[in-house]
């Protein structure tokens, strides 16, 4: 505190954490040991669906795969991972796929995902559809779905059902940190066409986030959100993700696709706990008894790709307060 008056300051910042929801603490992000994986293998950026009374897990390809999908009757035992996505577009080159994300929408399931344009030179979002969960999905398109080139292209895709307005809206992050230093973040929303295949007539992105604080650098991305106490809750992950440093940061809106205020300013929401370290990739789901949960990556043991470290698969239970402000244990 640069001022002699600092009773007075220390107020200030007190009343401030409370009108932020007093939720950047440890001990308010998480109350459980968070001792070990649902699944210890590497499986980052993960996104989970109930479908036949399974979950249906996707992540990031591993060992030569483009993505991974497994699936499991109590998020315990899983059956082997095998590749959602076996063939890209004839526009994407392989070795840069990431970041599913799956929804049913109809009596199909409809994937989007990170894939690299050839042509484009960028990370761009596409989509894939498949008759069930585990696939194979089949991407038929000849181009991105979305793609941002003035940003550096689009990444990390999400879709959520506002269960207020019944609208499907795609959420994703603007690869703007990959055209160098100084380009900050930013985390954007549009409506689809209600069955997933393409953006909405006469709509265009809406601006949800940028990053702004400094724990956050050089990235914010991943985003996921949740209607709770009225409020939308819009989880993110920031930092640099081969680190114990990365964490989930949240922020809230009156709107799915009103700009949201960043409740996490000053450290991150979930970061590292018990032998989860570096928390990223969040993405929110209810389980067959009804409870919402987050599934998240985090390092297991050893810490960085480089040192023979995996992203594992986690999840916490979620609830919230009337100011939309949540707990993970």
């Amino acid at each position: 505190m640069h001022t002699s008056r600092w009773l007075v300051a220390v107020s200030v910042v007190v009343s401030s954490i409370v009108a932020l929801g007093a939720m950047n603490t440890p001990a308010d992000a998480a109350t459980s040991s968070f001792s070990a994986p649902v699944y210890p293998g590497d499986f980052p950026d993960p996104a989970i669906i109930v479908a036949g009374g399974r979950y249906w897990a996707y992540a990031t390809g591993s060992a030569g795969r483009n993505l991974q999908v497994m699936s499991s009757p109590d998020l315990r035992t899983w059956t082997p991972v095998s590749d959602p996505l076996p063939a890209l577009p004839a526009w994407a080159s392989p070795g840069r796929t990431w970041a599913p994300g799956v929804i049913q929408r109809g009596s199909q399931y409809v994937m989007y995902y990170t894939t690299h344009d050839a042509a484009l030179n960028h990370q761009c979002i596409s989509v894939a559809t498949s008759p069930t969960p585990g696939g194979p999905f089949l991407d038929v398109s000849s181009g991105p779905l979305i793609c941002q080139a003035a940003n550096g292209g689009s990444i990390d895709p999400n879709p959520y059902l506002d269960p207020v307005s019944g609208t499907l809206v795609l959420l994703w992050k603007s690869d703007d940190n990959s055209l160098g230093s100084g380009h900050p973040t930013h985390l954007w929303g549009q409506p689809l066409r209600s069955d997933g295949l393409a953006v909405a007539l006469n709509t265009s992105p809406s601006l949800l986030l940028t990053m702004s604080a400094a724990w956050q650098s050089p990235t914010l991305e991943g985003p996921t959100i949740i209607r709770a106490g009225g409020h939308y809750v819009l989880f993110y992950s920031a930092n640099n993700y081969d680190s114990s440093s990365s964490g989930v940061g949240y922020a809230t809106a009156p709107s799915p696709l009103g700009k949201y205020t960043d409740q996490s300013i000053f450290g991150p929401w979930l970061g590292t706990r018990g032998n989860a370290k570096g928390a990223q990739g969040p993405w929110v789901f209810t389980d067959t008894t009804g409870a919402t949960r987050l599934a998240f990556a985090a390092w297991f043991g050893t810490v960085g790709y480089e040192n023979g470290g995996v992203r594992s698969l986690w999840t916490a239970f979620l609830t919230f307060n009337s100011r939309g402000a949540p707990s993970a244990r």
